[in-house]
């Protein structure tokens, strides 16, 4: 079975605009990508706005196509770097959809309106005809480079805008750019202060090096910059706002082709990029490659069933978690890291980690599917920490933690990598950050630390955060962590002191509203409206925090009476609109919801952990551009779907333990790693049922290796010793 043929980049394309709630769709983008590639080349309908990868498949025009994105993301976004726009005639010169730019002189722009029926979008290639222009625009890429290739109607005035200042949520604030016969090469740099992630609040500050050649020589070429021509310099310019046309004669169909590397290391890297992976003029040959990479990618995974539209959003979402954290390294392994340095690994330095979404589903999948992406990551998060002397990084893009959102994300998916037996780093430096983090430490090696965590006696010695209870279950989550890898490492002196630490989260119930609440200074619990207030909370509101110790579910449901915990849970679930963009009771569109069905199967009530995961999985994903019940997060959203549809869930992170879910299909297999997995019975780990889980959707029994286990979870050891999972299923729980 061809697995890229269920793949389909469109699913998710929706950004801020055309809602119905706060937040937007899916947030991705449909254009060509490579397996955690560091070119992400898509089409870009508008630069600004909350559209984070310049994308909304709810606008009507195309501004031009750029090497690099983010998926799935909000907060303004960032990348989208070197702007290539096709043209015939006289255009204005600036996009007309760049709302971080206005136009000076121009009334249009040379954005093209364009069609979604000719729009192709499949995994590593994309197209669409820009109908202004009559112009067949595609794309293609490898891990480091990419390739446009346009074929044009008859004209004298055909032409190539490049639109070298072009920056998601905001614009570069320096570039140079170099005019050698066929090839361009040059330089963009991005600084926070001009905007980027978070409109620049990411403090994201990058430089991206390029080298492209035309197939075909330009009758003319000027620069332009504040939609002026500059007559002064024709082979090379410098400036804050520049851009390029290249003018050509056209005869019907021809085709003019554009061959790029980048690299965010130098100019060499660039080259050295390009002439690796793209070394002659080759589109058709590339997208072969690009679809024979994915295949490959998707090799590890199987699932197998007759309905088209599930194993469509199955490896469409397979395809979502293979995107990130990509690569930044160039083809020799030299990358530019954090202190400004060149540096070279002999591991893959990789980038674009949101920590606090992708520990949830994300980093369990790929721990099982693609092992070396969470090493890789690890080490690359480390190495930003031991440079920099600070925690590990909470959301971090192009060597910088931007602090998005709350918690210590990096610590957890370290610590659950180290209990998984993925160490291939210094655990010891890992530990040694970790738990300088935990402590908030003034100094460490010598030298000044700083951390993520708050400082003060009120986390310190009381275990909360004033004023805001998310913080202060996310750092106990942190905390928990830290005490089962302090545990691991035989530290029985720190095991003991985070463990206590841990427990103390009982101490933010307050029993006059029945949930738990934030506190102020003095321990006080604050005054709040009810169940759905948002005071102390980051994304979520009390109801749903209050369910956030996943370390200690039956604990928890002690804490609130078990009888009235589980009739919150199914209140919380009954209540919501699964469709929806945006829920006040489960809110599968935002993460602090996420594997709450599972809560059920750890407190003896499975039936309802296979009835409530089913109807997500079939009420908050579809296919089409709508398809997404909220942002895909770089790949958190996806991975849930994927582990689910294989019927399984980490529900707590740093507890090396899957609870098990009636599956959407009816066989699965996972193809295990020699170099991370103990593969001690088997190569994969099959998963399989006696009959259609969409008729029979309930589990009866549990067999492992042909044992029945009378248990509703696997141990990460279990799923990759290898071996077989049956289940036995039924049709009413």
């Amino acid at each position: 079975m061809k697995k890229t043929k269920y793949v389909d980049p469109i699913i998710g394309t929706v950004g801020d605009e055309k809602k119905t709630s706060i937040h937007g769709g899916g947030k991705t983008h449909p254009g060509a990508c490579y397996p955690f590639g560091m070119v992400q080349l898509s089409p870009d309908t508008v630069t600004g706005g909350d559209n984070g990868t310049g994308y909304n498949y709810c606008h009507k025009t195309i501004e031009g196509f750029s090497f690099n994105h983010m998926s799935g993301i909000g907060w303004y976004g960032d990348l989208g770097n070197l702007q290539i726009m096709p043209t015939v005639g006289n255009t204005d010169l600036r996009s007309g959809s760049n709302r971080e730019i206005p136009f000076r002189k121009g009334k249009i722009g040379w954005k093209s309106p364009f069609d979604h029926k000719n729009e192709t979008a499949r995994a590593g290639y994309y197209s669409v005809i820009l109908d202004r222009y009559r112009i067949l625009a595609e794309a293609t890429v490898s891990r480091h480079t990419g390739q446009l290739r346009f074929t044009y109607p008859k004209s004298g005035e055909s032409g190539i805008i490049f639109n070298f200042s072009r920056r998601i949520a905001g614009r570069s604030h320096a570039q140079e750019v170099t005019v050698d016969g066929s090839f361009l090469y040059g330089s963009i740099d991005c600084n926070h202060a001009y905007g980027g992630f978070g409109r620049g609040a990411g403090g994201i500050d990058y430089r991206l090096f390029f080298c492209l050649e035309v197939s075909k020589p330009f009758r003319r070429a000027r620069f332009f910059e504040n939609e002026e021509f500059d007559p002064d310099h024709v082979h090379s310019a410098a400036g804050q706002d520049l851009h390029l046309l290249m003018e050509f004669d056209t005869e019907e169909n021809e085709q003019i082709e554009i061959r790029c590397g980048i690299s965010y290391v130098d100019l060499a890297g660039a080259k050295a990029n390009l002439n690796a992976e793209c070394p002659v003029f080759d589109f058709d040959g590339m997208a072969k490659r690009a679809d024979e990479a994915w295949e490959n990618a998707f090799s590890g995974v199987t699932a197998e069933g007759e309905n088209e539209t599930d194993l469509t959003l199955f490896y469409t979402c397979l395809y979502h978690t293979m995107l990130d954290p990509r690569t930044a390294a160039d083809i020799d392994g030299r990358y530019a890291a954090s202190d400004g340095t060149v540096q070279t690994a002999d591991y893959t330095h990789r980038t674009m980690f949101s920590g606090w979404d992708v520990y949830r589903s994300e980093f369990p999948l790929l721990s099982l599917i693609a092992p070396k992406a969470v090493s890789d990551t690890v080490r690359s998060l480390l190495d930003i920490a031991l440079k920099k002397n600070t925690s590990f990084p909470r959301w971090e893009l192009m060597g910088t933690d931007s602090e998005c959102m709350v918690g210590d994300s990096g610590l957890l998916v370290m610590a659950d990598a180290v209990l998984k037996g993925i160490c291939d780093f210094d655990t010891e430096k890992a530990y040694e950050i970790a738990r300088a983090s935990a402590t908030a430490a003034e100094t460490l090696y010598g030298k000044p630390f700083r951390s993520l965590r708050p400082s003060d006696d009120t986390y310190q010695k009381q275990a909360f955060v004033p004023e805001d209870l998310s913080s202060t279950l996310e750092y106990l989550l942190a905390d928990r962590a830290l005490s089962e890898l302090a545990r691991a490492l035989g530290k029985q002196e720190d095991f003991l002191y985070f463990s206590e630490r841990t427990r103390r989260y009982s101490e933010n119930y307050n029993p006059k509203t029945g949930f738990m609440g934030p506190r102020d200074e003095n321990g006080d619990f604050l005054p709040v409206k009810d169940r759905y207030d948002k005071l102390g909370c980051t994304e979520s509101n009390l109801y749903q925090q209050s369910t956030f110790v996943p370390y200690d579910v039956k604990g928890l449901a002690k804490l609130f009476g078990k009888e009235r915990f589980l009739a919150l849970l199914e209140e919380l679930f009954e209540k919501a609109d699964l469709t929806a963009l945006w829920n006040e009771n489960y809110n599968h569109s935002n993460e602090p919801c996420h594997n709450l069905t599972h809560y059920f199967n750890m407190l003896g009530l499975p039936g309802r952990t296979d009835y409530w995961t089913r109807r997500v999985q079939k009420e908050a994903y579809r296919t089409g551009a709508f398809g997404f019940c909220g942002n895909e997060d770089v790949g958190q959203l996806s991975a849930w779907y994927v582990l689910s549809a294989l019927g399984l869930a980490q529900v707590c992170v740093a507890e090396p333990r899957y609870e098990l879910n009636t599956p959407l299909f009816r066989y699965g297999e996972i193809k295990l790693d020699p170099q991370y997995h103990r593969r001690s019975i088997s190569e994969s780990f099959v998963i399989e049922c006696d009959r259609d889980p969409l008729t029979f959707p309930y589990i009866e029994r549990v067999f492992l290796n042909g044992k029945e286990i009378n248990r509703r979870y696997l141990t990460y050891g279990e799923i990759t010793d290898g071996g077989r999972l049956q289940l036995i299923l039924k049709k009413e729980a």
